[in-house]
């Protein structure tokens, strides 16, 4: 029973990590591409700010592996 809560929690930390994770792109995705259509110099900040939810999805998959691992 143990193992089995403790692939949930693993399961839990990446899914929902990844969920926010695509929720925030999609908003600053559909913000961006404003952005870019008016001032194509922002393209630069755009992808950066389109790259940092992705350290969501990474700090969840480090949780995971804490939990699984440790």
């Amino acid at each position: 029973m143990e193992k089995v809560l403790l692939g949930l929690a693993a399961a839990l930390a990446i899914g929902l990590s990844a969920l926010a994770t695509g929720w925030a792109q999609s908003r600053i995705g559909a913000a961006g591409v404003g952005t870019i259509a008016e001032k194509p110099e922002m393209t630069g900040t755009v992808i950066i700010l389109l790259a940092i939810p992705e350290t969501m999805v990474i700090l969840g998959f480090v949780v995971a592996t804490m939990i699984l691992y440790m």
